[in-house]
């Protein structure tokens, strides 16, 4: 394992911008060809060494008006904007548990620009998350396992998932605060127990972090100080409820000097200020609230959708307390 310090570099790491796919969850995936373009512009400059484009989910189950083509990631749009992709950065899509048809809708990777499929997956569901890991491998794709909502469970119930994923082919295993409630204590303790397991299989390890505490950059970079690879990020934090750990940040923290933040500065000024006038995203009081008492965030970001302001009456709603 690749360790150093606040001022060494570490070859082993890399960024992960999620901005189309977890920012798409905050509209619906409807980002103009022109921003993703110049998003991946940005990235490629940047020295990003993943970009998620999206989801790859079935239109089967989702209404295709009601969408961006983000939701979806069909072969022809992602070759709209990446051609044949002839860089060093690595192209991933996230896919749910059981919102993908596998036979159907996942190429071989001979005829995909994709390089890394993302499985995302509660701990309930890990034997048909091995199921499309292993047809994806088979594919010819690198994958990952991204546990989500590990807040939520057992630590007994946790270990027995990741020692189930640890003797699949996946390559890449993902701490996941889908609840933005963990701290940076906490964060040590859990990456030394997926840190243990990587090392046991050969297998990454990877962190996605949520903003509800403001804690998205400290917890990924507590991950990476303990020996974390993959980090996730997103362009000004943008992503679902209080978003994420921003993608600039990392730019700026780590010191390998391939990665430069003018690119995604310069993309800010364009593409992310112009659409934060009409868009919403980020750490606000209710998504505190849902962070600190472990709570999903759905009920957040529909107390915001109401235009409510009545801040105590909803942590004792999160609490399940009466009024009196």
């Amino acid at each position: 394992m690749e360790l150093g310090n606040l001022q060494s570099v570490r070859k082993s790491i890399k960024v992960v911008d999620a901005t189309l796919r977890d920012g798409g969850i905050v509209n619906n995936f409807y980002f103009t060809d022109e921003f993703a373009k110049a998003l991946y512009a940005a990235n490629l400059a940047a020295g990003v060494d993943y970009m998620e484009f999206g989801y790859k989910v079935s239109k089967k189950l989702f209404d295709v008006t009601k969408f961006g083509k983000w939701k979806f990631c069909e072969e022809d749009d992602i070759r709209s904007v990446v051609g044949e992709n002839k860089t060093d950065m690595k192209i991933s899509v996230m896919s749910d548990v059981g919102r993908v048809d596998l036979a159907t809708e996942v190429l071989p990777k001979k005829e995909s620009v994709i390089d890394l499929y993302r499985i995302a997956t509660y701990v309930h569901q890990i034997p048909t998350a091995i199921e499309m890991i292993e047809f994806c491998n088979k594919m010819g794709y690198k994958t990952s396992c991204n546990i989500m909502a590990i807040s939520k469970n057992q630590e007994s119930d946790l270990k027995n998932a990741l020692e189930e994923v640890g003797k699949s082919p996946v390559d890449i295993i993902y701490i996941v605060d889908s609840f933005g409630a963990l701290y940076p204590e906490e964060i040590r303790r859990v990456a030394d127990m997926y840190l243990e397991v990587g090392a046991k299989y050969g297998k990454e390890i990877g962190i996605h972090a949520h903003n509800n505490q403001q804690l998205a950059f400290a917890n990924t970079i507590e991950a990476c100080a303990k020996g974390v690879n993959f980090l996730d990020g997103t362009v000004c934090g943008m992503g679902r409820g209080a978003g994420n750990c921003f993608t600039e940040s990392l730019l700026g923290f780590l010191k390998n000097p391939r990665y430069k933040m003018d690119p995604v500065l310069g993309f800010i000024r364009e593409y992310m200020k112009p659409l934060s006038k009409t868009t919403a995203w980020g750490y606000d009081v209710p998504y505190l609230l849902t962070g600190l008492y472990n709570a999903h965030p759905y009920a957040a970001i529909d107390f915001l959708k109401a235009g409510r302001t009545d801040y105590e009456k909803f942590r004792r709603e999160i609490l399940g307390e009466n009024e009196f």
